[in-house]
C-alpha cells in the first residue's frame, strides 16, 4: 500500500461509522474544552493578580507589628516591643540608604458626613510620600504637603467611592466633610484603582496626614503598618534585612527573642496572593485531565471494537501485500484523527466557556495561542498513546486466520 493512500483509507474507515466517530470524539472534546477553560481562567486570574500587585506600588516593603495573641491583646494598644512608631519610620529612611520613603500608617473605620449624606469608610493616616510609595496618581486637586502633615492640618484626599457616595460623582475639591464633628477639607481626589488583592475596594478610603490621624481621629499612638519604598528592585532583600536589624536594635530585641514584627516584600505579597489561585488551577486542571484520560480510554475501546469488526478486511489487505506497519499506521492515523477532531471541538467549547464565564460570572480569563497549540498537541498524543495497542493488535493478525473470520 502506498503511504499516500494510508490517510485516505483511514478517513474513509471513520466515515463509515460517522455517528460512532462523533460520539467517540466527544470525550476528547469535553476533556480538551475543560482544560482550555481552566487554563484560561487560571491565566486570567494570574494576570489580574499581577495588575493588583503593580498597584501596590514600586519596590514596596511592608512592616507589620506582631500578630494578635490568643489572649486577645492587641500589640498596637499595649506596651510590648512589637509596637511600631513614627520614629521607626524616620529612622528607616535616615539610616538605610536603600530606602527612599516611608509612611507610618494608622487606620480607623469612621462614619463620614456631608450635609445629609453619610458613609462608613476607612480613614488612613499616611505621610505625604504615601502616593509616591503606592504609585497612585491624583485625579484632581493635590496631595497634602509635609508642612500640612507637621501641623496636623485637617485636610483629606479621598477615593472615588467617597465622591460617588457623598457627592454624586461631582468634583468635591474644596468641600468639607466631617468625621465625628471634625471638619476635613478635601484637597484631592485619587485616581480609580478598583479591587485589591484581598477583594476589597481600594477606592473606598480617605487619606489624612498621619499626625491628624493619630492625634484627632484614631486616638492611637502606634503605627499599624510601616509602608517603605526601596529605590531599586535588586536591593529589596538587602533593605529588608537592614530594616529587620535596625528595628530589632531600636526595640531592644535580644538574640534569643523573635522580631516582634513581620516584614513582607512586594514579591512575597504577590506569591501569597497567587498561591491559592495556582493550587486551584492545578486541582481543576487535574480533574479536566482525568476527563481527557477517560476520553482516551473510550478511543482505545472503540478502536479495539473496530479491529474486531474489520478482521476480514485486515486479513485481505495483508494477503494482497500490505505490510503490518501499513495496517499499524492506518489505525494510528484513525485514532489521531479522532483526537484531533476532538481537540478542535474542545478548543471551540473552551473558548465559548471562557466567554460565557467571563460575561456572566465576572471572572477574568485569557486564551493564548500557546494553549491552543498545546491542546492540539495533547490531542494528537492521546490518539497515539491510546490508539497504539489496537493498531499493534491489528498489524499482528495472521492473514489466513483473519480471512476465515466470519
Amino acid at each position: 500500500m502506498k503511504w499516500s493512500a494510508v490517510p485516505y483509507t483511514a478517513v474513509n474507515a471513520l466515515k463509515r461509522n460517522l455517528m460512532r466517530t462523533m460520539l467517540t470524539a466527544l470525550g476528547i472534546v469535553i476533556g480538551i474544552g475543560a482544560v482550555i477553560a481552566v487554563v484560561g481562567l487560571g491565566q486570567g486570574a494570574g494576570h489580574q493578580v499581577e495588575e493588583q500587585v503593580n498597584r501596590l506600588g514600586e519596590n514596596v516593603v511592608l512592616v507589620f507589628p506582631e500578630d494578635r495573641e490568643l489572649g486577645g491583646e492587641d500589640p498596637i494598644s499595649t506596651g510590648r516591643a512589637g509596637q511600631l512608631t513614627v520614629e521607626d519610620a524616620h529612622a528607616i529612611v535616615e539610616e538605610i540608604p536603600e530606602v527612599v520613603a516611608a509612611s507610618p500608617e494608622v487606620r480607623s473605620q469612621r462614619v463620614v458626613t456631608y450635609g445629609n449624606e453619610y458613609w462608613h469608610t476607612p480613614i488612613y493616616g499616611q505621610s505625604a510620600d504615601y502616593l509616591q510609595i503606592r504609585n497612585w496618581p491624583i485625579e484632581s486637586g493635590r496631595m497634602y504637603t509635609q508642612e500640612e502633615l507637621e501641623n496636623a492640618e485637617t485636610v483629606a484626599v479621598v477615593g472615588q467611592t467617597i465622591v460617588d457616595e457623598l457627592f454624586d460623582g461631582a468634583d468635591p475639591v474644596g468641600e468639607t466633610i466631617r468625621v465625628r464633628g471634625l471638619p476635613l477639607e478635601i484637597i484631592g481626589v485619587l485616581e480609580v484603582r478598583g479591587s485589591s488583592l484581598m477583594g476589597s475596594v481600594q477606592d473606598d478610603l480617605i487619606l489624612v496626614p498621619y499626625t491628624t490621624g493619630f492625634q484627632r481621629i484614631s486616638g492611637r499612638s502606634y503605627a499599624m503598618v510601616l509602608n517603605t519604598q526601596v529605590y531599586d528592585e535588586q536591593y529589596m532583600d538587602i533593605a529588608s534585612e537592614k530594616i529587620r536589624d535596625l528595628l530589632r536594635e531600636r526595640h531592644g530585641r535580644a538574640s534569643h527573642q523573635d522580631d516582634g514584627f513581620t516584614i513582607q516584600t512586594q514579591e512575597q505579597v504577590a506569591e501569597a496572593a497567587t498561591e491559592t489561585s495556582r493550587v486551584m488551577t492545578i486541582l481543576l486542571s487535574s480533574i479536566a485531565g482525568i476527563s481527557l484520560f477517560v476520553g482516551g480510554i473510550g478511543i482505545m475501546n472503540v478502536m479495539l471494537v473496530s479491529v474486531t469488526e474489520r478482521t476480514r478486511e485486515i486479513g485481505l489487505r495483508l494477503a494482497v501485500g500490505a505490510r503490518g506497519r501499513d495496517v499499524l499506521t492506518q489505525f494510528l492515523i484513525e485514532a489521531v484523527i479522532l483526537c484531533l477532531l476532538g481537540g478542535i471541538g474542545g478548543i471551540l467549547i473552551g473558548l465559548i466557556s471562557i466567554e460565557v464565564i467571563s460575561a456572566y460570572a465576572g471572572w477574568p480569563a485569557l486564551f493564548s495561542t500557546q494553549a491552543m497549540i498545546v491542546a492540539v498537541s495533547v490531542s494528537a498524543a492521546v490518539g497515539l498513546f491510546f490508539g497504539f495497542y489496537p493498531a499493534w493488535k491489528a498489524s499482528r493478525l495472521d492473514p489466513i486466520v483473519a480471512l476465515r473470520q466470519e
